[in-house]
């Protein structure tokens, strides 16, 4: 592959991860469309660089997230097991529920998601609200806190309702083995909801979690040789780069800034699932 394409390749992977990384996302859910609009990459091609960027964004965007103390490590540990159990349950159920059906169901779901962040816009963090003696999330030491650069002082968070995460995350995991898509955009909607937990650290855990998550599926898109070498490595080392990038812009952006670019974020995706249900495949009319 020349020069040229392999430059492009890297900025997309670049520009593709600093954003999914910001936002807790896999950077499938942009590259993805890139590869495929921009590129002219068949589609099992184009997911299988995906999954290799998603795996090199997460790590890129980990060590920073761990040093600045954003991840909440043992709570992923625990929600990644509704996550794989409903990854599992989506594969064994796929094909049998109509794809139609399921775009306009998650539309609905991103939609409500997006509403209850927007009604309650505070940090949850921040309230006063004691944290309760007893319950799993005690049981398990999962309360925790992390640095805020702007107030310059630790804040400590209590993660409550972890049996409704748990089933949440079960849920985000079905949803998105059964579409094909990342399962960040599903999980920061259920940590904030659900758990309480402040936006940049459901970012900082979604985005530890999801590279777990890539990983387990990359070695079954290797083996039937959809992960192109020439075509992953330059998006990788670009997706690297870019979360590394996101991390820092997240460690400096508000709380509330980052929160509506999340909303703007799950409005979008809503209306693209809308589409798609309705038969309208935007990347197949640019292409």
């Amino acid at each position: 592959m020349s020069f040229e394409p392999t430059l492009w390749l890297f900025c997309a992977g670049l520009g593709a991860s600093a954003a999914g990384g910001m936002l807790g996302m896999a950077s499938g859910l942009f590259i993805v469309p890139i590869l495929t609009m921009f590129f002219h990459l068949d589609m099992h091609a184009a997911i299988g660089t995906s999954i290799v960027s998603v795996i090199a964004c997460s790590c890129g965007g980990a060590a920073a997230f761990l040093r600045g103390g954003l991840t909440n490590v043992r709570l992923a540990v625990v929600l990644e097991t509704g996550t794989t159990l409903g990854a599992l349950t989506g594969v064994l159920l796929a094909g049998i529920v109509p794809v139609a059906a399921l775009d306009y169901l998650f539309a609905g779901v991103l939609l409500v998601s997006a509403w209850q962040m927007f009604v309650r816009r505070e940090d949850p963090a921040l309230s006063s609200l004691p944290a309760p003696a007893k319950g799993l999330a005690a049981a398990l030491d999962l309360h925790s806190s992390y640095p805020d650069s702007r107030l310059h002082r630790e804040v400590a968070y209590e993660v409550r309702r972890v049996p409704a995460g748990l089933t949440l995350m079960y849920v985000a995991g079905l949803v998105s083995a059964l579409l094909g898509i990342g399962s960040g955009i599903l999980k920061i909607p259920a940590m904030d909801n659900a758990l309480r937990l402040p936006i940049k650290v459901s970012t900082a855990t979604s985005n530890f979690m999801i590279g777990v998550t890539a990983a387990a599926s990359a070695s079954a898109y290797f083996l039937r040789g959809e992960i192109v070498s020439a075509i992953a490595g330059p998006v990788a080392l670009g997706s690297v780069l870019g979360a590394v990038l996101g991390a820092r812009v997240l460690m400096k952006v508000r709380s509330e800034r980052l929160r509506l670019l999340f909303l703007s974020m799950l409005v979008l995706v809503a209306c693209q699932m809308v589409l798609q249900g309705m038969g309208v495949n935007l990347m197949e009319h640019t292409g």
